[in-house]
């Protein structure tokens, strides 16, 4: 009764759900030619998972569409809580490929427990920032919204899964600036990041230097809290080497391929080689649709999730990811749009930092399969295969539209 209610609101966003109907399809229609080519396992194929997680993926859809508007932001806190348990909780049980990135239930599958964690910390987040919102202005206002996002973001990365702990971060920002932060404090959460990673080359460390000495100028803060900031700054960037050191040295090896893929083509060079090889031998209109042979002859790797884009690209071509990614942006954009819209600041910032998760998403899973940044483990929203990612991006829409209709309950 509360979903008919719900539905015939003049202003339901009927394009959401038919967003994410056409992005599924897809992904099915693409898992399905990458299953066409599992012959010994004819059943529990990617295709065949993915269909099967698209029932749980609607019901928690539709379930999120049930609980009232003032719940999401009465309970926020509560999930954030649930949310820190439930990244904790793997760590008591057995490592899946050396990590703890899985919690088993006995089911058939584990659950990702990190990417529920994404969407509770940023409901927690909408909910701090709209109660104070007057007190934005002031640089201790910031400490407790940075202190919210860090929390699971530290246990995230110790899983290890530094893909996912950048992602939990990346709603910070933007969701600080909606709520009337200065910008200044916002380039003081990045300062710290530009000089640790500048820092290794004397010429980009100086004109950083140089730029974060106007800035702190021309904001003009105390003498004492300039000095710090600068020479804090600086400190820390010649703490460089020693932060480097602490990644392990598979995380080391993501990078260094990143810069030089040719510097191991048969090892940690070899994800971003092939997926490159993909796109390229696709050309503009593809190969045709189960005609891959980068895919179909396994030189490929986790072709269903991560590189997925490089099987359309090589089978559909160019053009048909120029049209997923238009049309995954004019999904993002609506909701950006329903943020600008929103009658409530609660609502508004919620769904700035929703659009933000898709956003990180889509970019990173994009920029990796063609070799511009690191390869990280991150899903396409609604194409990628995966029970965890591909149930919260339903559950994170069913929120927007939630949050989005002007619906009192």
């Amino acid at each position: 009764m509360r979903i008919l209610k719900l539905i015939n609101q003049k202003e339901f966003p009927v394009i959401l759900i038919w967003s994410i109907a056409i992005l599924s399809a897809i992904g099915l229609i693409i898992l399905k030619s990458i299953s066409n080519h599992h012959p010994n396992d004819l059943i529990f194929t990617p295709f065949f998972k993915q269909v099967i997680f698209l029932i749980p993926a609607i019901i928690v859809l539709f379930a999120t569409l049930i609980i009232p508007r003032y719940s999401i932001h009465k309970y926020s806190y509560l999930l954030f809580i649930f949310g820190i348990i439930i990244v904790v909780l793997p760590f008591f049980g057995s490592p899946h490929a050396r990590t703890y990135r899985w919690l088993d239930l006995g089911l058939p599958f584990a659950i990702q427990t990190s990417e529920f964690a994404k969407v509770f910390t940023t409901l927690t987040l909408a909910r701090y920032l709209s109660d104070h919102t007057l007190e934005m202005k002031n640089f201790s206002s910031i400490i407790i919204p940075i202190f919210i996002a860090l929390t699971p973001t530290i246990i995230v990365m110790n899983q290890p899964d530094l893909g996912t702990a950048i992602v939990m971060m990346t709603p910070l920002l933007p969701m600080l600036y909606w709520a009337g932060a200065r910008p200044f404090y916002l380039f003081l959460i990045l300062a710290p990041i530009f000089s640790m990673l500048t820092a290794f080359h004397t010429l980009s460390f100086s004109f950083w230097a140089l730029i974060l000495g106007s800035v702190i100028i021309f904001a003009r803060p105390t003498l004492f809290l300039s000095l710090f900031l600068f020479f804090g700054n600086i400190f820390l960037g010649l703490l460089s080497p020693y932060a480097w050191n602490t990644l392990s040295l598979y995380q080391q090896n993501r990078i260094l391929t990143f810069l030089n893929p040719e510097k191991d083509p048969l090892g940690v060079a070899y994800q971003i080689i092939q997926s490159k090889t993909a796109i390229g031998s696709g050309g503009l209109l593809g190969k045709g649709w189960g005609q891959g042979t980068q895919t179909h002859l396994k030189f490929l790797p986790v072709q269903e999730s991560d590189f997925i884009l490089s099987v359309i690209g090589e089978e559909l071509g160019f053009v048909m990811i120029a049209i997923l990614l238009i049309f995954t942006g004019f999904f993002i954009m609506q909701i950006i749009k329903f943020s600008f819209l929103s009658k409530d600041r609660f609502s508004s910032l919620a769904l700035i930092g929703i659009a933000t998760i898709f956003l990180a998403h889509v970019f990173v899973n994009t920029a990796m399969t063609v070799g511009l940044i690191p390869v990280k483990g991150l899903p396409f929203p609604f194409i990628s295969a995966g029970g965890s990612f591909f149930i919260t991006s339903f559950m994170m829409t069913g929120i927007v539209i939630k949050l989005s209709v002007n619906y009192t309950d």
